[in-house]
């Protein structure tokens, strides 16, 4: 497989982070494998999560191919991008052929990624998490690894604008190995989400102080931020999905209200 767009990206992101003294600490990083596949756990914080998720693994000197949802890859721009990293397009609606694809990359010794929560978390806590990740872990007889990250929302979020501020710490804590026997799916993202919300709290709990605003809207409620609430997070992703149906139903209606005219 040849990589010629993805190494470069990966160059241009270094000096993005050097220029932006964008501070990125990882720790655990030795737990992921320089050869072999191995399936990447990642929480899902910003719209920049692809770029930073991928770092432990270009320092180990690995391409991480991550899932994604096919909506991407049928954007005009991102879609060609996507392509040429050798990503994973995924239909939210029935994910059957992206997990046999990433299961099949895993054991061609692929390091994959994946967000199993499926969806960004506007709390900035892990939501719940789909069984997914531990299924294609245990499929394809590799090791899951919980990866998470916290500060990749000050950059770029939903409902915020893109911020580019110099002076950024981004936390990364790579978690040790899963080996699944495929016996249990639920129980094995329970326990799976357990690693990751301790490794959250770690990385919180150790986030440099002086970069903290009283109340700060990246920062959880329970860790004295702004942020919505496990469960006031839900409620905007229902009513998200609610309008977003409504309008794919109004365009529908408005295509074949033209065709009969």
């Amino acid at each position: 497989m040849v990589d010629i767009v993805y190494p470069a990206v990966i160059a241009a992101a270094r000096a993005w982070f050097k220029l932006g003294d964008v501070r990125i600490k990882i720790i655990g990083e030795e737990n992921i494998p320089t050869e072999g596949g191995a399936l990447l756990a990642i929480n899902h914080l910003s719209y920049v999560d692809y770029i930073i998720a991928g770092y432990p693994g270009a320092r180990r000197k690995r391409l991480t191919r991550f899932m994604a949802k096919r909506e991407v890859f049928d954007h005009p721009i991102g879609g060609p991008v996507m392509r040429s990293f050798h990503h994973i397009s995924v239909d939210r609606a029935s994910g059957a052929e992206g997990m046999m694809v990433a299961a099949r990359k895993l054991r061609e010794g692929e390091l994959v990624g994946i967000f199993p929560e499926a969806t960004l978390s506007r709390s900035f806590q892990v939501k719940e998490l789909k069984t997914g990740s531990a299924r294609i872990a245990a499929d394809a007889g590799v090791p899951l690894i919980p990866v998470v990250l916290f500060g990749t929302q000050r950059i770029l979020t939903k409902g915020r604008k893109l911020d580019l501020s110099r002076h950024r710490t981004v936390l990364i804590e790579v978690g040790e190995p899963m080996h699944l026997t495929g016996k249990d799916a639920t129980a094995d993202t329970a326990e799976l989400k357990r690693r990751m919300d301790e490794m959250l709290d770690r990385l919180i709990r150790s986030y440099p102080a002086d970069e903290i605003e009283p109340g700060a809207w990246w920062m959880p409620k329970a860790y004295g931020g702004s942020a919505p609430t496990i469960e006031e997070a839900e409620q905007m992703y229902v009513e998200e999905r609610r309008q977003r149906a409504l309008s794919k139903a109004s365009k529908t209606a408005a295509k074949k209200a033209a065709a009969k005219k």
